[in-house]
C-alpha cells in the first residue's frame, strides 16, 4: 500500500480477480482512493466489490474516491446506472459531455 492509501487495479475487475482483489480494496489502514484507470473489464462480481468497499467507507464514516475511470468503467456505470450510489460526479460530468457527440 501506498502512503496515500490508494489502490490502482490494473487488468481485469471481474468475478475471475475478486477472491485476490477483496482483501486489497479493504484493507486496513483503509484506502481513500480507487484508481480504475487501468480496468480492463468490469463485470458485477467486480462491481459489487467496489458498492461493498463503498458500503464499508460510508459505515465507517470516512470517503472513499473513485479516480481515473476507465471506458470499461464508464460503460458499466452507464448501463447499470450507478455512477450516482457511489457520489460520482466526475463520472456522471464525463458522461453526459460524452453524449453530446451522439444522435
Amino acid at each position: 500500500m501506498n502512503p496515500t492509501n490508494t489502490l490502482r487495479i490494473e487488468g481485469e475487475l471481474t468475478i475471475f480477480r475478486a477472491m485476490e482483489l477483496k482483501p486489497a480494496m479493504l484493507p486496513t489502514p483503509a484506502l481513500t482512493d480507487i484508481d480504475l484507470s487501468g480496468v480492463t473489464d468490469l463485470d458485477t462480481a467486480g462491481l459489487q466489490l467496489l458498492m461493498l468497499a463503498k458500503k464499508t467507507a460510508v459505515a465507517e464514516g470516512r470517503e472513499l474516491r473513485l479516480l481515473g475511470h476507465s471506458p470499461a468503467v464508464l460503460e458499466v456505470f452507464e448501463l447499470l446506472n450507478v455512477a450516482a450510489y457511489f457520489g460520482d460526479h466526475l463520472v456522471m460530468d464525463s458522461r453526459k459531455s460524452g453524449n453530446t457527440s451522439r444522435n
